[in-house]
């Protein structure tokens, strides 16, 4: 599977509360990455993921992938997501719509693959997007081990142009459904907010720092300024270091200048 698949979702179903597992969420987003846009796409398409392919984008081995994706066959039928606006944006009137992300899924243990249908009110959120939608490249959560650090790449991308996302607690919890889970800011900073911090900086394009806003004597809000990160550079170190080893790479008739100038 190749390096340059790109995520394209809409930003409601960003925005979706939901909870995946990390063998979840790859198979997900890398079926993702198969929809087309240049065509028809229908509820009965069928997308197809292999342990070796999960394998060599989340750079693990094989045996764990064939593990992984088969757990995440067993489940992914019942993971169910919360949508509360139409795929173009308008608020649902009075209502908000809980469904599934696939209808069907097949795991064929003799080859380790899985094939999925996604859901007939899933679909919309990734076909019908000429606008409000992000991207990102699938390799740039494929290595990652925590699926709040996923969920979050996504929630902060999506304000790119922007370089500054703030978050409620409350929203942040409905968003990544943790229910009754971490419920001292301290748990939640330790478990959720910093690994997943730390899985941005490390696997991602982006440069995070987060700090917590106060609404009284109470945090009640995240606010994430993130940016690209500076480009590496990248040494030559087969570059010449004296006269006579540049001059070892002269060419017939080629001056001195022109040779200082070749190889620099």
């Amino acid at each position: 599977m190749s390096n340059d698949l790109q995520i394209i979702k809409s930003n409601h179903l960003v925005e979706a509360s939901y909870r995946l597992s990390v063998a979840e969420q790859r198979v997900v987003l890398a079926c993702i990455a198969q929809v087309r846009r240049d065509e028809p796409v229908t509820d009965e398409i069928l997308y197809s993921v292999s342990a070796i392919e999960v394998a060599e984008l989340a750079g693990t081995d094989v045996k764990t992938a064939y593990r992984d994706l088969a757990a995440a066959a067993e489940r992914l039928f019942d993971r169910r997501v919360t949508i509360l606006r139409e795929p173009d944006g308008t608020d649902r009137p009075a209502r908000k719509r809980l469904t599934r992300w696939v209808q069907t899924v097949d795991y064929v243990p003799g080859e380790g693959r899985i094939e999925l249908r996604f859901s007939k009110d899933i679909l919309p959120f990734l076909t019908e997007l000429s606008a409000n939608f992000t991207r990102y490249a699938l390799a740039d959560v494929a290595k990652m081990t925590s699926s709040h650090a996923i969920r979050l790449f996504e929630l902060i991308t999506q304000w790119g142009s922007v370089g500054q996302r703030e978050i409620s607690i409350e929203q942040l919890r409905a968003w990544f459904q943790l229910d009754s889970r971490y419920p001292l800011m301290a748990d939640l900073r330790r478990w959720v907010i910093e690994p997943a911090v730390e899985q941005i900086n490390t696997h991602t394009p982006l440069k995070v720092k987060w700090e917590q806003r106060k609404t009284g004597r109470k945090i009640t809000h995240l606010v994430f300024t993130f940016k690209a990160k500076a480009p590496t550079k990248r040494v030559n170190t087969n570059k010449p270091k004296s006269n006579a080893d540049i001059a070892s790479l002269a060419r017939p008739g080629e001056t001195w200048e022109q040779l200082r100038a070749r190889v620099g």
